[in-house]
């Protein structure tokens, strides 16, 4: 059984609040929710050894993302610009939307 993370979406900006990235900032570019795991921008840099190949013609070594875990980051609220939780509201058409913890701002826009 997997469990979903409808929190933290691809696009929004989180913060690590855990290990040695601590407090820096980026964009979400991947979920991975069975595994519970995200790849931030710029966050968690590795080296990696590539062979020639046809997707790196170089080959040599490459620095990628490699994934955190959901509970290790923080979303960031667009409005207020505070690491925050989030919440769900229904709106009156009936459709659900995320909302800030702290302002209770909606997320999604």
């Amino acid at each position: 059984m997997h469990k979903k993370h409808p929190k933290i979406k691809k696009n929004d900006k989180v913060i690590v609040i855990i290990g040695k990235e601590k407090g820096k900032i980026g964009t979400v570019l991947k979920v991975d929710s069975e595994k519970s795991r995200l790849i931030v921008e710029k966050v968690n840099m590795v080296k990696k050894h590539a062979r020639p190949s046809a997707k790196t013609a170089q080959g040599g070594i490459i620095e990628k993302e490699a994934p955190l875990n959901i509970s290790n980051v923080m979303i960031v609220c667009n409005k207020c610009a505070e690491p925050t939780r989030i919440g769900n509201r229904r709106l009156e058409d009936g459709s659900k939307v995320r909302v800030c913890k702290k302002c209770g701002e909606p997320m999604d826009e």
